[in-house]
């Protein structure tokens, strides 16, 4: 929406308005990052671990979180749509944030239904908020106002405040007192936000007001009745050409969330050896990129401000472009991270792989994402506004979707079988360990026993080969056969041996598997069945294909976005033309009335 002239109070030289909307931001971020942290590892979580998650499988869990970050961005189109027909951005944003603590006050509770109820309220919330915030955001700047760029790069920075706080607190409070706790402090910093909100709405006066409002111009109402011109057509074109961009970006970048949130669970030595801490929480990795935006945000601004004074090429569509091909490049350390842990048996790879990834990812995103919000705001027709805020975080949706498809593609689908043997049998395969466990009243205690007699999971590992035409396990570094243990089905087997054969697999170069039993969940809740040992299932995947196929998975998402991104680049004169010179306008009106681009801290 175009910005109204108007007498507002200013700090450090922007609306206080921008502020208020920077706070609430932050706080809905704060509780949205901080709930997807730990969405896929409660997901993937055992159903049987003394704190319980759903007991999906890796594969599952991302698919549901491609599912839900895609719902939760598409929603922004008819939250958009409501906002430009019915109630105006301000009182869209109010009822988000309202279904936003709600949601997140549900999902504290530890019931299924709670579950599934909550994330169906946050999709609601985010879509009503997210547009609509972004766009007043816009409208408190005037139409060429050279601190419109900088404001949503604050703005952005607000954003990632909130996901880094959330990103260690919540990932440390699931960790140590239980995944619902996580959620409730997601909730609570949700709550935050929209206190925030109701009490700042008199320094918003006059922005993202109903098309009826009292204060919005003549100008608007009438923008709102009149068709499109030629120009804003076109630009429309250029607008829904970079959204093609946007999917892409996130497809790639959202991993973050989903399958390198679980790699780095399962494959990254997250182990620092400190007396309260053993090893740092997978979930607390995701505070990395919020992080290097709130250090290198200001850095990547100002380099943007030093290319364009020199006379470079310094479009919106070249600096999303860049952003891409740099996002992309950071995968590179991810196949790094493959090959490292590949080179041992069960092995994993340093923790250093994971902050050069997300420092490349950052750096991309830092060129993307906030010159993408800018650039809606100068390009959208005034009357859709928000309609076209909202597509763009439907394209961000859309990339969200692709990035689980490509995250679950990577998880290859487990075997599975049942365990044949009886606790009797079974117990001299595995150890004694400390086990956390709920007594009678229902408190957790540690106690040293044997997993099976808590009906906790256990891993056995095992070598895999083929011999005489028939699939062994052999346990790992021990020569006891463990095929008797437990039973596949014929087409598992028959699958298994396929596998084995054309990778020409013998004993003496023998693929490897964890072999995890976990206990049914329902037959786990019948107390009278504790530690009988029954009714235990077996999965597994072959650790070598599973190490094959996410490090292909990185491979491609490197020259996919690097050979987009300069794809963008061959068309970029043809694309500029159809903006009409509106980021040249910018420029124009900055030298007619006396600014310098270097008066600005950060300028697109």
């Amino acid at each position: 929406m175009a910005a109204i002239t108007r007498e507002r109070r200013e700090i450090f030289g922007h609306p206080v308005g921008l502020f208020i909307l920077f706070f609430t931001e932050m706080w809905e971020r704060f509780s949205y990052y901080g709930m997807r942290g730990i969405l896929t590892l409660y997901i993937a979580a055992s159903a049987t671990a003394v704190d319980p998650g759903l007991g999906w499988s890796s594969k599952d869990a991302i698919w549901l979180y491609g599912w839900y970050t895609m719902l939760v961005y598409v929603a922004s189109i008819p939250g958009g749509w409501v906002a430009d027909k019915f109630l105006g951005q301000k009182k869209t944003v109010m009822w988000g944030g309202i279904l936003l603590c709600l949601g997140h006050g549900v999902l504290a509770i530890p019931q299924d239904w709670a579950f599934f109820t909550g994330l169906l309220l946050i999709v609601l919330g985010v879509g009503g908020l997210k547009p609509n915030i972004s766009t007043m955001v816009g409208g408190l700047y005037e139409e060429g106002d050279i601190r419109r760029d900088s404001g949503f790069t604050i703005f952005y920075i607000g954003i990632n405040i909130g996901a880094f706080l959330a990103s260690i607190s919540v990932g440390l409070v699931a960790y140590y007192y239980g995944w619902h706790y996580g959620f409730g402090l997601a909730g609570i910093g949700m709550l935050l936000g929209q206190a925030v909100y109701i009490w700042g709405q008199k320094f918003l006066k006059g922005v993202g007001e109903f098309s009826g409002g009292s204060l919005v111009s003549a100008e608007e109402k009438e923008a709102a009745k009149r068709p499109l011109t030629k120009i804003e057509k076109d630009r429309v074109i250029v607008l829904f050409i970079s959204f093609l961009i946007v999917i892409v970006f996130w497809g790639a970048f959202e991993q973050a969330g989903g399958l390198m949130n679980l790699y780095t669970d399962a494959k990254i030595d997250r182990s620092i050896g400190l007396s309260w801490l053993e090893e740092i929480p997978a979930a607390v990795f995701q505070s990395l990129n919020a992080a290097y935006i709130i250090i290198f945000g200001t850095a990547i601004g100002a380099f943007w401000v030093w290319w364009k004074k020199k006379g470079k090429e310094s479009s919106s569509l070249f600096k999303m472009a860049i952003g891409t091909i740099i996002m992309g490049l950071g995968y590179v350390f991810m196949m790094f991270a493959s090959q490292e842990a590949s080179q041992e048996t069960f092995g994993k790879a340093a923790m250093f792989w994971i902050f050069l990834a997300y420092l490349f990812h950052t750096i991309g995103e830092l060129s993307t994402s906030p010159v993408a919000l800018s650039f809606i705001t100068k390009l959208a027709p005034l009357k859709y506004a928000s309609i076209m805020m909202g597509v763009y975080f439907a394209a961000t949706g859309f990339g969200n979707k692709l990035a689980g498809s490509i995250g679950e593609s990577a998880q290859l689908e487990p075997y599975s079988g049942t365990m044949l043997y009886n606790k009797e049998q079974i117990v001299p395969f595995m150890s004694k360990d400390s086990i956390e466990i709920k007594n009678e009243q229902n408190k957790v205690v540690t106690v040293y026993d044997y997993p099976i007699n808590q009906d906790k999971n256990f891993t056995l590992k095992s070598t895999v080969f083929l011999e005489n035409d028939q699939v062994k396990f052999k346990q790992y570094q021990a020569d006891e056969i463990l095929n008797p243990i437990f039973e596949l089905d014929d087409e598992a087997v028959n699958k298994l041996k396929t596998t084995l054969q054309e990778n020409q697999v013998t004993a003496e170069n023998p693929y490897h598997a964890a072999l995890t039993f976990e206990k049914d969940p329902d037959a786990a809740q019948q107390v009278e069945n504790k530690g009988d040992g029954k009714n235990y299932q077996v999965s597994f995947v072959l650790s070598e294909e599973q190490n094959e196929q996410e490090y292909n998975t990185f491979l491609f998402l490197t020259i996919f976005t690097v050979a987009f991104g300069f794809l963008v680049i061959l068309f970029l004169k043809k694309l500029k033309k159809l903006t009409h010179g509106a980021e040249d306008k910018e420029v124009e009106k900055l030298e007619q009335e006396g600014y310098e681009i270097a008066d600005t801290e950060i300028k697109e």
